[in-house]
């Protein structure tokens, strides 16, 4: 079991008589990393490059903080790793360079699920004269299928673009296996994992990945967010940036990227690391085990809290659960959306905020799949979005909270 005593003692922002269930939308910042943002303002908040003590240090931060990041996602090399305001930025620098690389009559491939940030970008594109396909859900399983998005590519596809998970539905895609049909026809695919790397390790090598996009704000960070490329196509893209800056991942960061976040984040790697010490690791010295060590039961826990949820909701008949109705960490990460029948959702939160219970209703950005169940008119879904701090005596008060609301 997780020590959560230990674990929400580094969360400062839990010392409060709300629950915080809300963590989909940004969860809380982990106190090392504040620690290590305050320490880099203090002693080394100077320009990288230079020959003086204080610059030195800064850059050797900077540095090592890349390396830490690297190694949380099994990334090559530090370098294929860029650094950017938000997630929805990244893609957009992402999709011009491919702008301006593309020829006419190619191909990107979009979801009708994902995330703005994932897909607008992309869509955008069309403009420019360039082939855009939607690769719809399953309206009856509400999945993903392989088989569709086969069927959609060709020849001519350049780029697949997904999620890792719903941001609204909760459901875990299979990410290697849409790499792998995608790459059978050559194309390249950027994956959105703002929703999955707050609950599962990434691991690029293994999965093949080519891009892959999230936000550390909404996984124990700043209001920060990563890119993750392949070290051969960032040095191929023309870039983002000066024209005397070819290398990469400068070349994709106009201007001075924001170092002290830069610094604060390696403090991230370490806070799991050092977790899975706590938590009885007794594996080999690698890093990466223990990260895998901890995340497996994080993946045990957040099932837990979401168990006891999953079951109310479906007791009732009124109400119609939005992704998969199994609380199975196989299949989704503890993120549950639902709606009422003929009740407006955010009548629904207004109704547990009064007991201090945080959640949220809307589309979150995820637009077209609410627009396409037709939940639009009912203001979106209501959202609970629980992660490894989250303990049992909140659940608790969240039931009580919905069986009011309700």
């Amino acid at each position: 079991m997780l020590n959560l005593d230990y674990i929400r003692s580094q969360f400062p922002g839990l010392e409060t008589d709300w629950v915080l269930f809300d963590n989909a939308g940004g969860s809380q910042i982990a106190r090392p990393v504040v620690d290590r943002i305050n320490e880099y303002f203090y002693t080394s908040n100077v320009q990288l490059d230079g020959s003086y003590p204080h610059s030195v240090l800064a850059e050797e931060r900077h540095d090592e903080a890349h390396r830490k990041l690297a190694g949380w996602i099994n990334a090559a090399d530090p370098g294929e790793l860029i650094l950017g305001s938000s997630t929805s930025l990244l893609v957009r620098i992402l999709a011009d360079n491919f702008r301006r690389i593309l020829r006419d009559g190619d191909e990107i491939i979009v979801t009708n699920c994902d995330h703005e940030a994932n897909i607008g970008a992309w869509r955008d594109l069309a403009n420019y004269g360039f082939t855009v396909k939607e690769w719809k859900l399953n309206p009856d399983t509400l999945k993903l299928e392989n088989e569709d998005l086969e069927d959609l590519l060709t020849e001519r596809t350049q780029l697949v673009a997904f999620t890792a998970a719903s941001n609204v539905l909760g459901m875990l895609n299979p990410v290697k296996e849409f790499t792998r049909t995608a790459h059978k026809y050559n194309a390249l695919v950027c994956v959105d994992a703002v929703a999955f790397t707050p609950h599962r390790l990434i691991d690029v090598q293994e999965s093949d990945v080519d891009f892959i996009v999230f936000s550390f704000y909404k996984t124990y960070g700043p209001h920060y967010a990563m890119m993750y490329g392949k070290m051969n196509l960032l040095e191929a893209l023309p870039g983002f940036n000066h024209f005397f800056i070819k290398e990469a991942p400068y070349k994709f960061q106009p201007g001075n990227y924001n170092f002290e976040f830069c610094h604060g984040l390696g403090a991230l790697p370490d806070y799991f690391s050092e977790l899975a010490e706590i938590h009885g690791y007794k594996g080999t010295d690698s890093v990466r085990d223990k990260f895998k060590y901890i995340y497996s039961m994080i993946a045990e826990h957040e099932e837990e809290l979401c168990s006891p949820v999953m079951e109310y909701l479906n007791s009732r008949n009124d109400i119609r659960i939005i992704g998969p109705t199994g609380s199975s960490s196989e299949i989704r990460v503890p993120t549950i959306s639902f709606v009422q029948k003929n009740r407006d959702s955010r009548e629904i939160t207004l109704k547990t905020d009064e007991h201090r219970v945080a959640i949220r209703w809307g589309h979150f950005y995820a637009y077209r799949l609410i627009r396409d169940l037709g939940l639009d008119k009912q203001n979106g879904v209501v959202r609970i979005s629980m992660v490894h701090y989250n303990d049992k005596d909140e659940t608790n008060r969240l039931l009580e909270a919905l069986d009011y609301a309700l």
